[in-house]
């Protein structure tokens, strides 16, 4: 099959690169922003963590205080 070239106005042409240049800087922003939102995300997970671990740490020394005041040891 024989191709036949294509004519396009060169006004055209550049309002077509320009649009190309445009979304490649919107996906580029896009990218951007989904690092930024992966790292947000990294950052509440590590918080929560160490939130999670300091409320453990705090259950065990409440678990401590219960044990010692209701089973105190025999002198």
């Amino acid at each position: 099959m024989d191709r036949m070239p294509v004519f396009v106005k060169i006004d055209e042409y550049d309002n077509v690169l320009e649009l190309v240049k445009a979304i490649q800087k919107r996906i580029g922003d896009a990218k951007e922003t989904l690092t930024k939102i992966h790292d947000l995300k990294n950052e509440e997970d590590h918080q929560l963590e160490m939130w999670q671990n300091s409320l453990a740490e705090v259950e065990k020394k409440i678990e401590f205080i219960d044990h010692s005041l209701s089973q105190p040891e025999q002198f």
